[in-house]
């Protein structure tokens, strides 16, 4: 006697995609699951860390996502996910000409080490320092130091998600590492 085994089949992305232009809730759920991060992280660190401007960029998007859903296949989903919120967060500067930059990136390294309060504290001033750097570079230069070193993008990730070549990434990451060496150089063996 034969027996049956039951598959559990994980939906495709474009499977995915698929139910939810249909309007399939479970599938928008998914999505919104998979992806929520993503959105939630590039525009938390696009404004500086500020978490209520960050989780109303993320229901922005993901609302966009839902109600329009433009995707046409042309890229893969995430590049065109990091281009649509990249383009929220720039439209939400735009529309209420605010200065944004980078949440806190420093910590302890070692997390079994004690730390003593001036280390908190010396952090804490280090981290404000970069984020006030980063506060006065322009979205050109801003945007691909976050999708580089807050989303570990490559090279040619960046490029697909602002739509410009590897050479104009490669370009804007030397000029926005020279100026924060220009603004930061006496941090240089602090960080």
């Amino acid at each position: 006697m034969e027996q049956l085994a039951l598959v559990t089949k994980t939906p495709t992305e474009n499977d995915l995609l698929s139910e939810c232009r249909k309007g399939d809730r479970e599938a928008m759920h998914f999505l919104f699951v998979e992806n929520h991060r993503r959105v939630y992280s590039i525009a938390l660190n696009f404004f500086g860390g500020k978490q209520e401007q960050a989780e109303d960029i993320t229901q922005q998007v993901f609302l966009k996502i839902f109600t329009k859903m433009t995707f046409r296949g042309d890229s893969e989903f995430t590049t065109w996910l990091y281009r649509l919120t990249v383009n929220a967060c720039i439209d939400e500067t735009r529309k209420n000409r605010r200065l944004f930059g980078i949440a806190d990136w420093f910590g302890t390294r070692d997390p079994e080490a004690k730390v003593s309060l001036n280390d908190i504290v010396q952090s804490h001033e280090i981290s404000a320092e970069v984020q006030a750097a980063i506060h006065a570079m322009k979205p050109d230069f801003r945007v691909p130091i976050i999708l580089k070193y807050v989303e570990g993008l490559s090279y040619q990730e960046i490029a697909d998600v602002l739509e410009c070549s590897i050479g104009t990434v490669s370009s804007r990451l030397n000029r926005g590492h020279k100026m924060l060496a220009a603004k930061l150089g006496h941090l240089r063996g602090e960080i």
